[in-house]
């Protein structure tokens, strides 16, 4: 079974896409985080919630 770790972002109103798309990015690149939710609100803000898959290591002998 896949165990994640979740971390939500709030994004202002007013952000640009091309701001939103660059924030995003870097969290993809830097953090390995993905998108697992977008939520966009009727004033213009959005609350994404990324995930990242925890890597647990399994001791051998």
């Amino acid at each position: 079974m896949l165990n994640y770790s979740y971390m939500d972002v709030h994004i202002p109103r007013g952000t640009s896409r091309e701001a939103a798309r660059q924030i995003l990015t870097d969290h993809a690149e830097h953090g390995d985080w993905e998108l697992d939710r977008l939520r966009l609100y009727p004033d213009g803000s959005r609350k994404v919630r990324l995930r990242r898959k925890i890597i647990r290591v399994v001791r051998t002998l």
